[in-house]
């Protein structure tokens, strides 16, 4: 049997806090890479996946403190014992790093072409001019389009998919043996994301190079793992194939990750989640009550778009001017309780046409009718009044929750603004039943958004728009960025509130399995118009157009 590329055994990590109490992320764990192989850390937030990765390249901060007989090596060398100097050696010539988020690791003061000359001047020795070629070939072999070009271009010039190929192309650039992608398409949409799955597929092949490849979620796994090890806590729940872990997981925890993500095949009354395995109550049958779906005649129209349009006037020279189309001639009805659900790619105009539906970007053509009334129309006056009744939840709760306020101050603000409540002490009541509507406790009241997880603070988003008592909600992408055990607990969240209130939902995502879950009908969005539209089940079984069909084949795991 081949010796393994990399070797981590009884792999121990604590943070030390100020006062000296230690934090242990990671507990005792082993496991070994292949060369040649595929690897996937799967586990929610907080499992210690990327805490581990980053202690492979001794990325880790100051405070963190490996225990004495972790072993960390790489083609037989201990990494833990190296000097500086070797470390940099081995740092993304022999083992090289993809992260989540391209925009906060590509330095925007730099090009692309820059930013790559660097790691290949430096450890290749190439010169400026070699460097320069071989940058350009880089982009091309990654799928960035006009990569001569390209390569002058600062990261805010580029797309998200665009950044996460340049930062895999910095990655691959010294053909490393081991590439470690540390959720490389959490943000991405799916046609993207593929593209990114088969890309890294496609570079193992050329390179021959191992991948170890973090995620959450299991139906990326799927597709592109070889074997797959399962954390939780800080530890390894379960290891194994890819081939015997999904026909036989063997741990509860394994099987709840497995049953929390929604199937196209079926729409349980209730998602599973993590606690309904780990406190033993495995016996929830997804497959038994399905949650019926779709839209009738008799159906009543609490919204409707005609023609919405947004053209943005983009200076070219000093005296030139280039129109670019965000929304052309969109239509659609919202139905009384229903859930309509908006897909595409980044780039289809999926929030711009919220953004217009709120009013917060102005239309530059087109009607939006809330009974009997034209939002577009509407002066400050009326708009706020009307506010009351149409709400956002915006995709990043980190960055729509104001940090300086506690809980209490963000959910009794609107009741003040829209004269809700006759007194203080009413309003407080009035938040701290809401907060418990939406799993949290009163207490929460008085703490700040920092001291929640993202699902915690998506909650508390949510109660912030319920305050008000709207009859529609806007959820733009507010399920994306969470675990599947979170988004499940939302999921159910938001279906029990419909339930209870009545409530409409305007629901964007590029998580198709997501939207079939939770939609009654869905719109298709391409280049800001609207290429099909019809009931979820519908539209799902027999897609009508070429873009709708690309998108559901891009679907992970399918």
């Amino acid at each position: 049997m081949n010796a393994p590329l990399l070797n981590v055994e009884h792999l121990q990590i604590q943070f030390v806090k100020k006062n000296h109490d230690a934090i242990t992320a990671v507990h005792d764990i082993s496991f070994t890479v292949a060369p040649q192989q595929i690897i996937a850390l799967v586990g929610e937030s907080g499992s210690g996946k990327s805490v581990t990765a980053t202690s492979i390249l001794r990325l880790l901060p100051r405070t963190a403190r490996l225990s004495a007989n972790s072993k960390i090596e790489f083609d037989g060398k201990n990494l833990l014992a190296l000097e500086a100097e070797q470390l940099r050696a081995i740092r993304g010539k022999e083992i090289s790093m993809v992260f989540q988020d391209p925009m906060s690791s590509l330095n925007p003061v730099f090009t692309i072409g820059q930013q790559l000359n660097e790691s290949l001047r430096l450890h290749l020795k190439l010169s400026k001019r070699q460097a320069s070629v071989r940058a350009i070939e880089l982009l091309n072999e990654v799928g960035i389009t006009n990569p001569t070009a390209r390569v002058h271009s600062y990261a805010h010039q580029l797309s998200g998919g665009q950044q996460q190929r340049v930062m895999i192309a910095m990655a691959i650039a010294c053909k490393p043996r081991l590439l470690i992608a540390d959720e490389p398409t959490t943000a991405l949409d799916v046609t993207v994301q593929k593209q990114i799955l088969d890309l890294l597929m496609q570079l193992r092949a050329q390179h021959n190079m191992a991948i170890m490849f973090i995620t959450h979620d299991l139906g990326l796994v799927h597709d592109i793992a070889d074997r797959v090890v399962v954390m939780q806590q800080g530890e390894i729940r379960e290891q194994n194939s890819k081939a015997a872990l999904f026909a036989h997981p063997v741990h509860a925890y394994t099987r709840a990750l497995m049953a929390c993500r929604p199937q196209l095949d079926s729409r349980p009354m209730r998602l599973p989640v993590v606690s309904d395995f780990i406190d033993g109550q495995q016996q929830v049958n997804v497959s038994e009550v399905q949650r019926q779906r779709g839209s009738a005649p008799t159906d009543n129209i609490v919204l409707e778009a005609h023609g919405l349009q947004k053209y943005f006037t983009l200076k070219t020279g000093w005296f030139e001017q280039e129109k670019l189309t965000a929304v052309e001639d969109v239509s659609f009805r919202l139905f009384r309780g229903k859930t309509l659900g908006i897909v595409g790619e980044s780039g289809s105009g999926k929030s711009t046409t919220a953004l217009l539906l709120m009013r917060l970007l102005p239309a530059s053509g087109g009607k939006v009718l809330f009974g009997s009334r034209d939002l577009l129309q509407l002066n400050d006056a009326e708009l706020l009044s009307m506010r009351r009744r149409i709400q956002i939840v915006f995709q990043n709760p980190y960055a729509s929750l104001n940090a300086r306020f506690t809980i209490g101050q963000l959910l009794l603000e609107p009741l003040r603004i829209h004269h809700i409540g006759a007194t203080t002490q009413e309003r407080l009541q009035m938040a701290a039943a809401m907060l418990e509507r939406v799993g949290l406790p009163k207490e929460a009241m008085q703490r700040y958004p920092h001291e929640f997880s993202g699902g915690q603070r998506q909650r508390i988003a949510i109660a912030r728009c319920l305050m008000l008592q709207p009859e529609v909600l806007i959820l733009d992408e507010a399920v994306s960025a969470l675990d599947v055990s979170v988004q499940a607990q939302v999921l159910n969240l938001l279906q029990d509130l419909q339930n209870e209130f009545g409530l409409s939902y305007i629901f964007i995502s590029h998580d198709l399995s997501v939207v079939k879950y939770i939609s009654d009908v869905v719109l298709v969005m391409q280049q800001g118009r609207v290429v099909e539209m019809a009931d979820s089940d519908q539209l799902y079984a027999s897609p009508q157009t070429e873009y709708t069909r690309k998108l559901l084949n891009a679907i992970p795991g399918r």
